[in-house]
């Protein structure tokens, strides 16, 4: 644990992949309004670099290490949280990777598992130990980061696609669950925000935004409580587009795309 924040004043934000992108941009939107932080990542030396490097306030933020892969560590900081700090307002499933694969690779598997572990065991792990507290308070955002890549498939991509829709179902499910108690769930669909996971991508990446402007327009939703908010809104009409297109055309359209491209070494 590098930073220490003490219960008190101010909404409770706690945001898993916070040690680089979005989640750290979130984390500076959440800062800016007044929040007091929680935040999670494999790689805690940096988060608590960049905290210091950004002047926060050590009183208001928390950083511990966490991978969202490990069910135990997670149910721990949620206790720790719950216990120290109270029950969040705000909790925001971030943490992802984004990396190519090849089935016909045996390899391979091991980066799917990986990725859904991460992006659909890891953002159930982190709602769970607050879901019960958040509907008896009778308030909350649960925030789920999923993207526009799960809305169809994308070759080279599987893995990432199908967590990534995973995460879409997942939120619109616990969102039901949880609208009868006053906690509403959100589910945020980025279309290519500049971030390390797409810095590598071989491909052409329309509406491509700084991690900074996604953060600043996704906060927003999560204030309103909005079920579903694809940004920017250009990727909306995309996304909107790929669902209407018939599965040939669809083919098609994306003959030929590069891959992503897969893990170093591969």
């Amino acid at each position: 644990m590098s930073t220490t924040a003490a219960a008190g004043a101010g909404p409770l934000v706690v945001i898993s992949g916070a040690s680089s992108g979005i989640g750290q941009a979130l984390a500076l939107q959440a800062w800016a309004q007044g929040c007091r932080l929680l935040l999670l990542a494999r790689r805690e030396a940096e988060m608590a670099h960049w905290v210091a490097a950004q002047g926060l306030d050590a009183t208001r933020v928390r950083c511990m290490a966490v991978d969202v892969r490990d069910l135990a560590a997670v149910a721990a900081a949620g206790r720790h949280c719950l216990d120290e700090l109270g029950v969040p307002d705000i909790v925001i499933a971030n943490a992802g990777l984004s990396i190519g694969v090849d089935t016909a690779d045996a390899a391979d598997l091991e980066v799917m598992r990986m990725t859904w572990e991460t992006h659909n065991l890891g953002t159930a792990a982190l709602f769970q130990p607050f879901v019960a507290a958040m509907c008896a308070r009778g308030s909350g955002r649960l925030v789920g980061v999923a993207s526009v890549a799960g809305i169809r498939g994308l070759p080279g991509h599987g893995a990432y696609c199908a967590s990534k829709a995973g995460v879409i179902s997942y939120c619109e499910s616990l969102r039901g669950e949880c609208r009868p108690y006053g906690v509403k769930v959100v589910t945020l669909v980025p279309g290519y925000v500049d971030t390390p996971l797409t810095r590598g991508n071989p491909y052409g990446m329309p509406f491509l935004m700084p991690a900074e402007d996604f953060a600043r327009i996704a906060w927003r939703a999560i204030e309103a409580g909005e079920r579903y908010r694809v940004i920017p809104w250009q990727m909306g009409w995309i996304a909107r587009l790929m669902r209407l297109l018939p599965d040939a055309l669809f083919d098609r359209l994306l003959a030929g795309r590069p891959r992503k491209p897969r893990r170093p070494g591969a």
